[in-house]
Protein backbone atom coordinates (compact mmCIF):
# COMPACT_ATOMS: atom_id res chain seq x y z
CA UNK A 1 0.00 0.00 0.00
CA UNK A 2 1.52 3.56 -0.74
CA UNK A 3 0.68 6.24 1.88
CA UNK A 4 2.02 9.17 2.90
CA UNK A 5 2.42 10.42 -0.75
CA UNK A 6 4.34 13.48 -0.53
CA UNK A 7 4.35 16.59 -2.62
CA UNK A 8 6.81 15.34 -5.33
CA UNK A 9 9.08 17.96 -7.78
CA UNK A 10 8.80 21.47 -7.47
CA UNK A 11 8.53 22.24 -10.40
CA UNK A 12 7.64 19.69 -12.53
CA UNK A 13 8.46 21.60 -15.59
CA UNK A 14 11.29 24.32 -15.65
CA UNK A 15 11.53 26.19 -18.95
CA UNK A 16 14.10 28.86 -19.45
CA UNK A 17 14.93 30.73 -22.23
CA UNK A 18 19.37 31.32 -22.83
CA UNK A 19 19.88 34.15 -24.31
CA UNK A 20 23.46 34.41 -26.41
CA UNK A 21 25.97 37.25 -26.97
CA UNK A 22 24.05 37.43 -30.41
CA UNK A 23 20.64 37.99 -28.90
CA UNK A 24 18.81 35.40 -30.79
CA UNK A 25 17.05 32.37 -28.80
CA UNK A 26 18.40 28.96 -28.59
CA UNK A 27 16.39 26.12 -27.79
CA UNK A 28 14.32 26.42 -24.41
CA UNK A 29 15.73 23.68 -21.59
CA UNK A 30 13.08 21.45 -20.11
CA UNK A 31 13.53 18.90 -17.54
CA UNK A 32 10.38 16.77 -16.79
CA UNK A 33 10.00 14.21 -14.09
CA UNK A 34 7.73 11.13 -14.16
CA UNK A 35 6.09 9.52 -12.21
CA UNK A 36 4.00 12.28 -10.63
CA UNK A 37 3.90 11.06 -7.05
CA UNK A 38 6.66 8.86 -6.73
CA UNK A 39 7.21 6.84 -3.71
CA UNK A 40 10.03 4.76 -2.33
CA UNK A 41 10.36 1.34 -4.70
CA UNK A 42 9.87 4.01 -8.02
CA UNK A 43 12.21 4.50 -10.53
CA UNK A 44 11.71 8.12 -11.86
CA UNK A 45 12.78 8.99 -15.34
CA UNK A 46 14.32 12.30 -15.54
CA UNK A 47 13.97 13.64 -19.28
CA UNK A 48 15.97 16.75 -20.18
CA UNK A 49 15.55 18.80 -23.28
CA UNK A 50 18.79 21.21 -24.25
CA UNK A 51 20.82 22.03 -27.13
CA UNK A 52 23.96 20.49 -25.31
CA UNK A 53 24.03 16.87 -23.51
CA UNK A 54 23.63 17.75 -19.61
CA UNK A 55 25.08 16.14 -16.30
CA UNK A 56 22.05 14.74 -14.13
CA UNK A 57 22.96 14.79 -9.84
CA UNK A 58 20.37 13.58 -7.57
CA UNK A 59 21.32 14.05 -3.79
CA UNK A 60 24.87 14.79 -5.12
CA UNK A 61 25.14 11.33 -7.09
CA UNK A 62 25.72 12.21 -10.55
CA UNK A 63 23.67 9.67 -12.91
CA UNK A 64 24.11 8.04 -16.13
CA UNK A 65 22.46 10.17 -18.91
CA UNK A 66 21.74 8.67 -22.37
CA UNK A 67 20.22 10.38 -25.44
CA UNK A 68 17.13 9.39 -26.02
CA UNK A 69 15.94 11.45 -29.14
CA UNK A 70 17.73 15.05 -31.15
CA UNK A 71 18.40 17.59 -28.55
CA UNK A 72 16.90 14.83 -25.88
CA UNK A 73 18.30 13.21 -23.06
CA UNK A 74 17.33 10.78 -20.03
CA UNK A 75 18.79 9.50 -16.67
CA UNK A 76 17.01 6.91 -14.22
CA UNK A 77 16.72 7.58 -10.53
CA UNK A 78 15.99 4.36 -8.65
CA UNK A 79 14.82 4.62 -4.96
CA UNK A 80 14.10 1.83 -2.42
CA UNK A 81 12.80 0.39 0.90
CA UNK A 82 15.90 1.00 2.56
CA UNK A 83 16.41 4.61 1.50
CA UNK A 84 14.63 7.64 3.06
CA UNK A 85 11.24 9.17 1.97
CA UNK A 86 11.25 13.20 1.19
CA UNK A 87 13.27 16.04 -0.49
CA UNK A 88 15.92 15.34 -2.93
CA UNK A 89 17.75 17.79 -4.81
CA UNK A 90 18.46 18.08 -8.70
CA UNK A 91 20.54 19.60 -10.84
CA UNK A 92 20.51 19.83 -13.80
CA UNK A 93 23.75 21.68 -15.58
CA UNK A 94 23.96 21.86 -20.04
CA UNK A 95 26.56 24.40 -21.44
CA UNK A 96 26.76 27.25 -19.37
CA UNK A 97 23.37 26.90 -17.37
CA UNK A 98 22.98 25.04 -13.94
CA UNK A 99 19.03 24.15 -12.77
CA UNK A 100 18.61 23.56 -8.97
CA UNK A 101 15.37 21.77 -8.31
CA UNK A 102 13.95 19.72 -6.20
CA UNK A 103 12.32 15.70 -5.89
CA UNK A 104 10.30 14.63 -3.64
CA UNK A 105 9.80 10.70 -3.22
CA UNK A 106 6.79 9.51 -0.48
CA UNK A 107 7.17 6.92 2.22
CA UNK A 108 5.39 3.57 1.70
CA UNK A 109 4.65 1.10 4.01
CA UNK A 110 5.86 -2.56 3.07
CA UNK A 111 5.20 -5.36 5.08
CA UNK A 112 7.08 -8.00 7.22
CA UNK A 113 7.68 -11.77 6.59
CA UNK A 114 9.22 -14.56 8.86
CA UNK A 115 10.85 -17.15 6.59
CA UNK A 116 12.42 -20.74 7.81
CA UNK A 117 15.10 -22.22 6.09
CA UNK A 118 15.45 -25.89 6.70
CA UNK A 119 19.48 -27.19 7.09
CA UNK A 120 21.56 -26.89 3.79
CA UNK A 121 18.88 -23.80 2.65
CA UNK A 122 20.36 -21.92 4.94
CA UNK A 123 23.74 -21.05 3.57
CA UNK A 124 25.75 -17.57 4.17
CA UNK A 125 26.91 -17.89 0.50
CA UNK A 126 30.09 -18.01 -1.07
CA UNK A 127 32.14 -15.06 -2.37
CA UNK A 128 32.14 -16.09 -5.76
CA UNK A 129 28.14 -15.74 -5.87
CA UNK A 130 28.20 -12.24 -4.64
CA UNK A 131 30.86 -11.10 -6.83
CA UNK A 132 29.94 -12.16 -9.72
CA UNK A 133 25.99 -10.98 -8.94
CA UNK A 134 27.47 -7.69 -7.46
CA UNK A 135 29.91 -7.20 -11.14
CA UNK A 136 27.02 -7.92 -12.65
CA UNK A 137 24.11 -5.31 -11.30
CA UNK A 138 27.12 -2.87 -11.88
CA UNK A 139 26.95 -3.16 -15.45
CA UNK A 140 25.52 0.34 -16.99
CA UNK A 141 26.32 -0.42 -21.57
CA UNK A 142 25.38 2.59 -23.33
CA UNK A 143 22.55 0.59 -25.54
CA UNK A 144 19.19 0.68 -25.06
CA UNK A 145 18.36 -3.00 -26.04
CA UNK A 146 14.51 -3.08 -24.71
CA UNK A 147 11.48 -1.62 -26.55
CA UNK A 148 8.24 -0.99 -24.60
CA UNK A 149 6.70 -2.64 -21.53
CA UNK A 150 8.54 -5.92 -19.48
CA UNK A 151 6.50 -9.07 -19.88
CA UNK A 152 5.81 -11.46 -16.75
CA UNK A 153 8.81 -13.68 -16.85
CA UNK A 154 6.21 -16.76 -15.89
CA UNK A 155 3.12 -17.25 -15.68
CA UNK A 156 1.92 -18.33 -11.94
CA UNK A 157 1.12 -16.24 -9.52
CA UNK A 158 3.10 -13.23 -7.43
CA UNK A 159 3.52 -14.95 -3.87
CA UNK A 160 6.12 -12.59 -2.67
CA UNK A 161 5.61 -8.76 -3.69
CA UNK A 162 8.87 -6.26 -4.05
CA UNK A 163 10.18 -4.53 -0.48
CA UNK A 164 9.10 -7.25 1.89
CA UNK A 165 11.00 -7.22 5.34
CA UNK A 166 12.15 -10.49 6.53
CA UNK A 167 12.76 -12.56 9.65
CA UNK A 168 15.37 -15.58 8.59
CA UNK A 169 14.96 -18.07 11.02
CA UNK A 170 13.81 -15.78 13.84
CA UNK A 171 16.38 -13.36 13.10
CA UNK A 172 15.27 -9.90 11.40
CA UNK A 173 17.81 -8.86 8.21
CA UNK A 174 17.94 -5.07 8.98
CA UNK A 175 20.12 -4.04 5.95
CA UNK A 176 17.79 -6.44 3.49
CA UNK A 177 14.36 -5.94 1.81
CA UNK A 178 13.18 -8.47 -0.78
CA UNK A 179 14.48 -8.00 -4.19
CA UNK A 180 12.02 -8.58 -6.79
CA UNK A 181 8.63 -10.58 -7.47
CA UNK A 182 8.51 -14.19 -6.16
CA UNK A 183 6.27 -16.05 -8.99
CA UNK A 184 4.70 -19.90 -7.85
CA UNK A 185 4.99 -21.45 -11.29
CA UNK A 186 5.34 -24.89 -11.15
CA UNK A 187 9.07 -27.22 -10.93
CA UNK A 188 9.73 -26.91 -14.93
CA UNK A 189 7.34 -24.15 -15.67
CA UNK A 190 9.22 -21.73 -18.46
CA UNK A 191 10.70 -18.92 -17.26
CA UNK A 192 11.11 -16.25 -20.23
CA UNK A 193 13.21 -13.11 -20.75
CA UNK A 194 10.93 -10.03 -19.60
CA UNK A 195 12.43 -7.72 -22.27
CA UNK A 196 15.07 -8.17 -25.17
CA UNK A 197 18.90 -7.99 -23.84
CA UNK A 198 22.40 -9.93 -23.61
CA UNK A 199 22.95 -12.88 -21.22
CA UNK A 200 25.79 -11.37 -18.87
CA UNK A 201 25.43 -13.91 -16.11
CA UNK A 202 25.38 -17.77 -15.72
CA UNK A 203 25.83 -18.81 -12.33
CA UNK A 204 25.02 -22.35 -10.96
CA UNK A 205 24.17 -23.85 -7.61
CA UNK A 206 26.77 -26.56 -8.22
CA UNK A 207 29.57 -23.25 -9.40
CA UNK A 208 28.89 -21.66 -5.56
CA UNK A 209 25.52 -20.22 -6.19
CA UNK A 210 23.92 -21.65 -2.41
CA UNK A 211 22.10 -18.36 -2.08
CA UNK A 212 20.63 -17.29 -5.59
CA UNK A 213 20.42 -21.07 -7.05
CA UNK A 214 21.14 -21.07 -10.63
CA UNK A 215 20.51 -17.65 -11.81
CA UNK A 216 20.53 -15.59 -15.48
CA UNK A 217 21.36 -12.39 -15.20
CA UNK A 218 20.29 -10.31 -18.58
CA UNK A 219 21.44 -6.53 -19.47
CA UNK A 220 19.00 -4.32 -21.13
CA UNK A 221 21.16 -1.82 -21.76
CA UNK A 222 21.38 1.61 -20.46
CA UNK A 223 21.91 0.41 -16.71
CA UNK A 224 18.52 -1.77 -16.75
CA UNK A 225 19.37 -4.84 -15.63
CA UNK A 226 16.62 -8.23 -15.26
CA UNK A 227 18.13 -10.92 -12.92
CA UNK A 228 16.36 -14.66 -12.62
CA UNK A 229 17.13 -17.01 -9.78
CA UNK A 230 16.20 -20.14 -7.68
CA UNK A 231 16.07 -22.10 -11.41
CA UNK A 232 15.97 -25.45 -11.95
CA UNK A 233 17.14 -25.27 -15.83
CA UNK A 234 19.32 -22.88 -18.09
CA UNK A 235 19.07 -22.93 -21.12
CA UNK A 236 21.20 -19.30 -22.43
CA UNK A 237 24.68 -18.93 -22.17
CA UNK A 238 26.47 -15.96 -21.33
CA UNK A 239 27.02 -13.44 -24.20
CA UNK A 240 23.73 -14.48 -25.70
CA UNK A 241 21.33 -12.16 -27.05
CA UNK A 242 17.91 -13.10 -26.22
CA UNK A 243 14.41 -11.55 -27.37
CA UNK A 244 11.44 -10.39 -25.24
CA UNK A 245 9.16 -13.37 -24.49
CA UNK A 246 12.06 -16.16 -24.89
CA UNK A 247 12.47 -19.18 -22.83
CA UNK A 248 15.54 -18.97 -20.91
CA UNK A 249 14.89 -21.63 -18.64
CA UNK A 250 12.58 -23.54 -15.96
CA UNK A 251 11.49 -22.87 -12.08
CA UNK A 252 13.24 -24.51 -9.67
CA UNK A 253 13.66 -24.73 -6.32
CA UNK A 254 17.91 -23.97 -5.80
CA UNK A 255 20.05 -21.86 -3.44
CA UNK A 256 17.90 -20.64 -0.47
CA UNK A 257 14.64 -21.35 -1.70
CA UNK A 258 11.54 -22.74 0.31
CA UNK A 259 9.85 -24.37 -2.36
CA UNK A 260 9.79 -24.08 -6.52
CA UNK A 261 9.29 -20.35 -7.73
CA UNK A 262 10.72 -17.73 -10.00
CA UNK A 263 12.56 -14.95 -8.07
CA UNK A 264 12.76 -12.18 -10.36
CA UNK A 265 14.57 -8.71 -9.97
CA UNK A 266 15.16 -5.56 -12.08
CA UNK A 267 17.85 -3.53 -11.28
CA UNK A 268 18.23 0.21 -12.52
CA UNK A 269 21.97 1.93 -11.88
CA UNK A 270 22.83 -0.76 -9.11
CA UNK A 271 19.60 -0.71 -7.04
CA UNK A 272 16.86 -2.97 -7.07
CA UNK A 273 13.40 -0.83 -8.03
CA UNK A 274 9.66 -2.54 -7.82
CA UNK A 275 9.24 -4.01 -11.25
CA UNK A 276 5.98 -3.32 -11.50
CA UNK A 277 6.15 0.24 -13.22
CA UNK A 278 8.00 -1.78 -15.83
CA UNK A 279 5.64 -4.19 -16.40
CA UNK A 280 3.19 -1.56 -16.85
CA UNK A 281 5.16 0.59 -19.28
CA UNK A 282 7.44 1.29 -21.50
CA UNK A 283 10.39 3.62 -20.37
CA UNK A 284 11.93 5.05 -22.90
Amino acid sequence: MRDRLLPWLVPAIITTTILPASSQVTIPITVTVSPGRAVLGDTLAIVVNAAEQPTVEVAGKALPVFSIGPQQWRAFVATTPLQTPGRRSLVVRSGNETRNLLLWVGDRSFPVQSIWLPPGKDSSGTDLEFDRVDAFKALVTPERLWQGAFRRPNSGPVTTPYGVRRYYNGVFAKDYFHRGLDYAGPKGSPVVAAQRGRVALVGRESQGFLIHGNTIGIDHGQGVLTIYLHLDQIRVQEGQMVEAGQVIGTVGNTGASTGPHLHWGLYVNGECVDPRSWLAQGWQ
